[in-house]
C-alpha cells in the first residue's frame, strides 16, 4: 500500500465551518484533530490556540461550501430516487 502524502495546514488559516475531504491530524500525523467532512467548530479553534499548534496535517483538501463530495453525494442520489408523495 502506498503511503499517503500529507498536506500541511497553517493553523492561522483555520476558520469556523471549514471542512476537509479527509481526516485532519495534529502535527504528529497520528492523532486525529477533525474527522472527514466534519466542520471546524469554535472549540477546535480554541484548542489549537490554547495548545499553540502551528500546523495540522491532512491527505485531503478543503471542501468548498455547497460542493458535492463523495460522502454526501450518496444521500443526494437517494433523494432523487424518491417517488412523488400522493395527496391524501
Amino acid at each position: 500500500m502506498s503511503e499517503k502524502k500529507f498536506n500541511k495546514i497553517d493553523c492561522k488559516e483555520i476558520k469556523l465551518g471549514m471542512r476537509f475531504s479527509a481526516p485532519v491530524f495534529f502535527d504528529d500525523g497520528e492523532n486525529m484533530f477533525l474527522g472527514e467532512e466534519k466542520a471546524v467548530k469554535n472549540y477546535h479553534i480554541d484548542a489549537i490556540q490554547r495548545w499553540n499548534i502551528e500546523y495540522l496535517l491532512t491527505y485531503g483538501h478543503l471542501v468548498e461550501e455547497g460542493k458535492i463530495t463523495a460522502q454526501n453525494s450518496d444521500s443526494l442520489y437517494m433523494l432523487e430516487d424518491l417517488d412523488e408523495v400522493e395527496e391524501l
